[in-house]
């Protein structure tokens, strides 16, 4: 059985914590900004915790090696 490759588009979207959480960008932050309020953006910085079933999904299909 040959080894699993990691999805290379995942693995620049998506790192895992060492608890095993899953991080990613927050959403909604690359385009049309003018009408988002400044409270959303802001909150939309930095990186966020996916939920468990998200999470889960994540690294079943696409980080199958982390």
């Amino acid at each position: 059985m040959p080894k699993l490759k990691t999805k290379s588009g995942a693995k620049k979207r998506f790192k895992v914590t060492a608890t095993g959480k899953v991080r990613a960008q927050a959403a909604f932050k690359r385009h049309c900004l003018e009408q988002k309020s400044p409270t959303m953006k802001r909150n939309a910085r930095g990186m966020m915790t996916l939920c468990d079933a998200n999470a889960r999904t994540v690294l079943k299909n696409w980080l199958r090696n982390a």
